[in-house]
Formats: C-alpha cells, sequence, structure tokens
C-alpha cells in the first residue's frame, strides 16, 4: 500500500509545506529548495532528461537564488500537488512519491 498523505498545509509564514503522511511521518519542506526541485520538462531539462533519477539528495543541498514563495497550491487528482509559484511557474507535478522521497531528514529540519 501507498503512503499518501493525511494532512497538507502550506505555511507562509514560516515558508514550508507541511505533510502529515499516512505512515506517521511528518515533513516540513522548505519552499525555496522545494521550488528548485521542480519535477517538470523545462526544469529537468528537456524530454531526453525525463524519466531518469533527479532527486536532489536533500533538500538543504538545493539553496534557492532568489526569493520565491508559493501563492496556492492545488490537488491533482489524488496523487500530487501543482505549486503555484511567485515567479510564474506552475507546470510542475509533484506526486506523492516524489515528495515522499523529498522529505526533509528530521536534523535539517531541526537545525
Amino acid at each position: 500500500m501507498a503512503v499518501t498523505p493525511t494532512d497538507i498545509t502550506l505555511n507562509q509564514r514560516s515558508e514550508e509545506l507541511i505533510i502529515n503522511w499516512s505512515d506517521g511521518r511528518t515533513c516540513s519542506y522548505p519552499l525555496g529548495p522545494l521550488r528548485l526541485a521542480c519535477p517538470c520538462v523545462e526544469c529537468r531539462g528537456g524530454h531526453d532528461r525525463m524519466g531518469r533519477e533527479h532527486d536532489p539528495k536533500s533538500l538543504s543541498d538545493l539553496i534557492p537564488l532568489t526569493h520565491v514563495t508559493t501563492e496556492r497550491v492545488e490537488l491533482v487528482g489524488n496523487y500530487a500537488l501543482q505549486f503555484f509559484w511567485s515567479d510564474g511557474h506552475n507546470t510542475g507535478i509533484y506526486t506523492w512519491d516524489y515528495l515522499y522521497r523529498l522529505c526533509p531528514a528530521e536534523d535539517e529540519t531541526n537545525a
């Protein structure tokens, strides 16, 4: 059985997305690095790079060059989220599996 979100909170004040997962795990994603982890074809560098493993090892490795926030987040069916970023980008679909794999380690979120 796949792990799915039980609660999703976009906290604009702390600039993070918080997801409680069905396996009891809670993940806090910083928005700037999450924007840089966008899985869309444009951000991944073209169709020839799609389907390859491209997950960052850690969101803390992704340091945004500019300050980007999210204007809103929408559910895509029952399998993903779509972000509408302040830089105008909105084509990335972040699946539950992708977001779960991107979950920052607890020591990163408490640093």
